[in-house]
């Protein structure tokens, strides 16, 4: 399985600068395309969890779809209601920072892949200072957003993976059929931002390329009343670095291995990543990724390992429910 949490500016804008980001902002528009016919190529299906900001054409129609409550973070570094939404472009044709539905309507034309939520605003969801309700107002505004496009949004993926076990309810009460959970890694356990720390970071990093926590593929599903199915993610894709291209058959080994465990085992493995993960290094990022698909290919032709959306994987579960 692969999701990717399609954000553009909207993840990043809390955390650096357009400037330290605009090149590889820019590459999405490159790579997700190239991203597509890799997918196409290797017959995989993906979610694309979208942030409802993207699905919009011009700035009016972007401020006329805003929430009807905002969120009252005590981190105000996290609200983009506090005068960030006055220096965006009028339209994609002066921002391709913030605008991203060019792009939607591209994997709208590729009907096999699915476009999910990541809230309306990157909404952080285990942050101090925000509530349910404006929780719920933003996925309101993004049920919105995505409808204006025909877009029915089915899955969900929580903004920098702060899953909160107390808006799951709110979730399906609105649509929502599967989650991508964090499984139950400590190093993978959901935290306010200001709860992480660098060893985590560090500890997560060496992961991507030794095994030290483990494969984390997940068994099959099971509905939970009231609630989405949780498919949690099992490894985040790192982009291609200089720094550390000497270890890529390591980086590559990890996650077959990976694969061909949950291949033998008949769990689940899910990768994921952001599109601005590849906007860098284009070219080896895609050809990392056709490694991996090539992988899959293998699996499945020997032995009958699928590839499934994250809202096809929840439709069999309730189906096998019934």
């Amino acid at each position: 399985m692969i999701s990717l949490d399609f954000e553009l500016m909207w993840g990043m804008r809390d955390k650096f600068s357009l400037q330290a980001c605009a090149a590889a902002i820019e590459g999405v528009h490159e790579a997700l395309p190239k991203m597509l016919d890799s997918f196409g190529n290797h017959g995989v299906r993906a979610t694309f969890a979208t942030v409802g900001l993207l699905f919009f054409d011009t700035k009016a129609q972007l401020l006329a779809g805003l929430p009807t409550i905002k969120p009252t973070y005590s981190d105000q570094r996290f609200s983009l209601y506090n005068g960030y939404l006055e220096t965006i472009g009028e339209d994609v044709l002066q921002d391709k920072y913030h605008f991203g539905s060019k792009l939607v309507r591209l994997i709208q034309s590729h009907p096999e892949h699915e476009i999910g939520c990541h809230t309306f605003s990157h909404y952080y969801c285990m942050e101090e200072g925000q509530t349910k309700e404006q929780f719920e107002a933003d996925l309101v505004a993004a049920k919105a957003s995505a409808a204006a496009m025909g877009i029915q949004l089915q899955s969900f993926v929580f903004p920098a993976n702060q899953c909160n076990p107390a808006y799951l309810a709110i979730c399906r009460a609105h649509g929502i059929r599967a989650f991508r959970g964090t499984g139950n890694s400590w190093l993978q356990e959901p935290r306010p931002y200001v709860k992480e720390t660098l060893l985590r970071r560090g500890l997560r990093l060496v992961d991507a390329w030794v095994n030290i926590s483990g494969h984390h593929c997940h068994p099959y599903p099971v509905p939970r009343e009231g609630q989405p199915v949780d498919i949690p993610a099992s490894r985040f894709l790192r982009p291609w670095s200089k720094h550390w291209a000497a270890f890529d058959g390591l980086r590559l080994h990890r996650i077959t291995k990976a694969m061909d465990h949950a291949a033998h085992t008949g769990t689940i493995f899910h990768l994921w990543w952001h599109p601005h993960n590849f906007g860098l290094n284009i070219g080896k990022n895609l050809a990392f990724l056709d490694r991996v698909l090539d992988h899959y290919n293998s699996l499945r032709d020997r032995h009958g390992m699928e590839n499934h959306t994250m809202g096809e994987l929840a439709g069999m579960v309730y189906a096998d429910d019934r």
